[in-house]
């Protein structure tokens, strides 16, 4: 087996088995091609099925002089990720990357904006153009609803279910989930849907797409973060923020506001609890607020 075909096959089982996303599958795969490019460089001619575990720790040991601890670990993971595979597939009877540890990193907190803050990249919007009223609308969905970046370009028409208040979201490994609505997020997407995207010359295959490019097309990631770091250039905020930035902060505002944990792991889309977790360091005052109210020897 040669390094092309493992990785033809491993996209595939990726895609198909584990219904990841292209964009994920693009990660997975470039740390693999990471390594590839290492023994191609040192023209070692190990293919995947006998490489031993002693390249792999020359690869890492090279690596780490140019990336950080962090770049370094996801690296290791991306590759046990890859060997774990060869041996789920009876390819190769070891994962050569079982006794390499990863370097040791403290768990990266994630950016927030306070209120006060959003308000100023909202208010800070023309609104005189009619993109405008369509960036207002990300953003009040971005952090109304938490959604991802890529869930937010690619919400439907047909997912709006304002009567409920609620939007139906497809994310990671196109599973679905339900996220709550608020009356003022629901006001500006009317707006923008009733009165801007009604005058657009929509592209055939996005009749249904809600948030579109004065094309009539869909909004790319790209396009996404560059409204929001040109809104945060305006207003001179000084934070390196990102479109996620505004899911983030709906899920550091929620928790410090006193929703439950588990809440916030559905709207969040997260699979396991220990991701949402990572919001518990903004602020565990509330924590002491919890016991005393309800713990029964307070």
């Amino acid at each position: 087996m040669n390094w092309n075909d493992a990785l033809k096959d491993y996209r595939h089982y990726l895609k198909i088995e584990r219904g990841l996303s292209d964009n994920s599958i693009a990660n997975y795969t470039m740390d693999v091609s990471k390594l590839i490019g290492f023994l191609n460089s040192r023209a070692l001619n190990d293919d995947p099925v006998h490489i031993k575990k002693e390249t792999i720790q020359q690869f890492i040991y090279e690596i780490a002089k140019i990336v950080n601890p962090r770049s370094q670990a996801r690296i290791i993971s991306g590759l046990k990720s890859f060997f774990n595979y060869l041996v789920f597939e009876d390819y190769r009877p070891d994962n050569p990357l079982d006794l390499v540890e990863s370097p040791k990193i403290g768990r990266k907190l994630p950016d927030t904006l306070s209120e006060k803050e959003i308000n100023q990249l909202i208010e800070a919007i023309d609104l005189s153009t009619p993109e405008g009223e369509r960036n207002r609308a990300i953003l009040e969905t971005l952090y109304g609803c938490g959604l991802r970046v890529s869930e937010l370009t690619t919400l439907k028409l047909s997912d709006l279910f304002f009567e409920e208040d609620f939007i139906k979201v497809t994310g990671k490994g196109n599973k679905q989930r339900f996220v709550p609505i608020s009356d003022i997020n629901k006001k500006y997407i009317n707006i923008y849907r009733n009165e801007i995207r009604v005058h657009l010359n929509i592209q055939k295959g996005f009749e249904d797409t809600l948030f579109l490019n004065r094309r009539g097309k869909q909004l790319t990631r790209a396009m996404i973060f560059t409204i929001v770091k040109k809104l945060a250039e305006k207003i001179g905020l000084q934070k390196n923020i990102s479109p996620h930035t505004f899911r983030h902060s709906f899920a550091t505002h929620l928790l410090e506001n006193g929703a439950d944990l588990r809440a916030i792991q559905q709207m969040l889309g997260h699979e396991s609890i220990t991701t949402t977790e990572v919001y518990m360091h903004v602020d565990r005052s509330h924590l002491a607020e919890v016991m005393n109210k309800y713990h029964p020897r307070k």
